[in-house]
């Protein structure tokens, strides 16, 4: 562990403070990169088979909390400037049915995951310290895990979106609220609303946030099902344009801190974000996220991921090239493959005429 915890102590105050618009900043953007796929890592850490349960990673908040702990040191070890609580899975409903759970306890154990994730960020802080390390203020930040309404349905359809013909704006606003609000409460940097399959989902919680919540940061990432469409069939481009335009309409610019993909094969996210800048106006730069999986296929009914995976870190470059600021990983990307990422970041940012920098020191 040594070796890996003085990679990470190289980290400085040049790690930024966010403040939303890094397109509009005459400096060298900075990369920031983000944790892996956090189910995957915590099943090496608990012995026992996640995919396919009920809840996911998220059981583990209640019954294995120092592996919950343990996973998120892993990602942060490895490098990662920002780690999701493990909330992807998350609600009261969920915790009821299958923990026996009271609405109280399970709005309790969604803010005990903010709590693991805190817990965690302190014990980094502290290993960095010990080795001399200086990390930036508020670094690295603990973002909230905003999993879409399919997700708690445990039927696979966050990767179809048939749940959109099945419930309205209004409602998925209301399902969205409980845990949005015990997350904000426990302290979290911002949120990340991930793996949405349908535009109804994506502007149904923008709305949310840009009404009912005055400053919380936050970035919207869809999940989609080729190089165009989102997974329940609507345009990528299209879906992205309109949370960008409904951020604009409420001047919000500065809390967005992406738009982009999550959970989708890495050889679709170059064709998806080019549809979307050129549906761009003129002079219009949005900022981009992107975690990938390996473009293995979830198979809902074996419970289990097939196929043969990629390696992320190798689209990098070009995922850069487009102007992509957060990069890190989704189901199957391993602590591994996030320092990696950060490996191949840190070399470009190292060639001469950079057009970018990282959060660490070169």
């Amino acid at each position: 562990m040594q070796s890996q915890l003085s990679r990470s102590t190289n980290r400085s105050k040049m790690m930024p403070e966010f403040t939303g618009n890094w397109h509009q900043h005459r400096e060298k953007p900075r990369i920031l990169v983000k944790c892996g796929g956090f189910s995957s890592q915590l099943a090496r850490n608990v012995n026992e088979k996640v995919d396919g349960d009920p809840l996911w990673g998220s059981r583990f908040d209640a019954t294995q909390p120092d592996a919950v702990i343990q996973t998120h040191l892993d990602f942060l070890r490895k490098g990662a400037d920002i780690i999701l609580t493990n909330t992807y899975q998350s609600s009261v409903e969920g915790f009821m049915k299958h923990l026996g759970k009271t609405r109280e306890e399970s709005i309790a154990l969604i803010a005990k995951s903010v709590d693991l994730a805190r817990q965690a960020r302190t014990k980094y802080l502290s290993e960095v310290a010990a080795n001399n390390g200086d990390i930036g203020p508020g670094m690295p930040w603990i973002l909230a895990s905003i999993g879409p309404y399919g997700a708690h349905l445990h039927d696979g359809s966050e990767y179809t979106g048939s749940y959109a013909n099945l419930v309205n704006f209004n409602q998925l606003q209301k399902w969205h609220k409980p845990r949005i609000d015990t997350c904000l409460s426990a302290g979290v940097d911002g949120l990340a609303v991930e793996t949405l399959p349908c535009q109804l989902e994506a502007l149904a919680v923008t709305d949310l946030l840009l009404t009912c919540y005055g400053t919380p940061r936050f970035w919207v990432s869809f999940q989609c099902k080729d190089s165009s469409s989102l997974a329940h069939g609507e345009s990528f481009a299209e879906a992205a344009l309109a949370v960008w335009n409904k951020v604009v309409k409420h001047k919000a610019q500065s809390r967005l801190m992406g738009i982009g993909v999550n959970c989708v094969n890495p050889n679709h996210v170059t064709p998806l974000l080019k549809s979307l800048l050129a549906k761009l106006p003129h002079g219009v730069t949005v900022p981009l996220v992107v975690y990938s999986n390996r473009g293995e296929i979830y198979d809902s009914d074996r419970g289990e991921w097939t196929g043969n995976g990629l390696n992320v870190a190798s689209f990098v470059p070009e995922w850069l090239r487009l102007g992509v600021r957060i990069i890190g990983g989704c189901c199957r990307v391993y602590p591994d493959d996030i320092y990696e990422i950060r490996q191949t970041i840190e070399d470009i940012a190292q060639q001469p005429q950079s057009p970018i920098q990282t959060s660490l020191v070169i």
